[in-house]
């Protein structure tokens, strides 16, 4: 089973114990993932656009930050949720979804408002992204060894420990680099993109190789999810580094 290791969180370790389906109509397929996935961007864009218009409206404009942390918090509580019980990912992914376009929605309009623009930029790169990450691995010019996969994990581990330690530095008072527009806080961000978008590869062949190996249906919510997490840490990551940029330029 160590075919199906993965450097993704999300994906790690996920056919240990899923089995195959007993019937090849209820089996994953690559098409039914990417369906689910459609579904999940749909969510995400639901659930954006209520906090996005409330940012420009007097009226509600007061609930947009509950509504940021009460949708981070809660997309972080289901996706734990995701992880440890696969079978609920068909209930529990478009929950997440919503729940992370409520947080996306929020950010992305506040530093729209200072930057014109920005989020449309962000979100035309991460799909441009995330389509030739797309490509380099269907033409396997980037290959989700189990090296390459190693190596990402790591990698992923590593910035995520940073950004934990970060967040705990600043009740102290320290302001770390990743939230300067500073050259070092700018390609602390141009390489936490890279590693995202590299995330990406992995998430793709956990699709692939459950199709292959005929996981259950429900793996392809399970899948699509997964790869809703890495494409919504890379859109963050893109719009981070495209405020730094914007800000280091004035």
């Amino acid at each position: 089973m160590a075919l199906f290791k993965s450097g993704n969180p999300s994906f790690k370790n996920a056919y240990d114990k899923v089995g195959q389906a007993t019937d090849s109509s209820q089996a994953m397929t690559v098409n039914g993932a990417i369906g689910k996935t459609g579904i999940l961007l749909a969510c995400v864009a639901v659930g954006a656009i209520i906090t996005w218009n409330m940012v420009s409206s007097l009226t509600f404009s007061g609930m947009v930050m509950p509504l940021f942390w009460g949708g981070l918090i809660g997309a972080l509580i289901v996706s734990i949720i995701i992880v440890v019980k696969k079978e609920s990912a068909p209930y529990l992914s478009p929950v997440y979804a919503i729940l992370e376009g409520l947080a996306l929605g929020g950010i992305s309009a506040i530093l729209n408002a200072s930057y014109p623009g920005i989020a449309l930029q962000a979100i035309s790169l991460t799909f441009i992204v995330a389509t030739v990450m797309l490509l380099l691995y269907r033409f396997r010019i980037i290959q989700a060894t189990q090296r390459f996969k190693s190596i990402i994990f790591v990698a992923t581990a590593g910035i995520a420990v940073f950004y934990l330690g970060s967040f705990i530095l600043s009740f102290f008072g320290v302001t770390s680099p990743m939230y300067l527009a500073s050259p070092l806080g700018i390609g602390i961000s141009v390489f936490v993109v890279i590693i995202a978008a590299l995330n990406l590869i992995i998430d793709f062949d956990f699709i692939e190789q459950g199709a292959e190996y005929q996981a259950p249906k429900y793996m392809e919510w399970y899948g699509a999810f997964g790869l809703m997490v890495t494409l919504v840490w890379l859109y963050i990551e893109i719009l981070r580094l495209l405020a730094k940029l914007a800000a280091s330029s004035r």
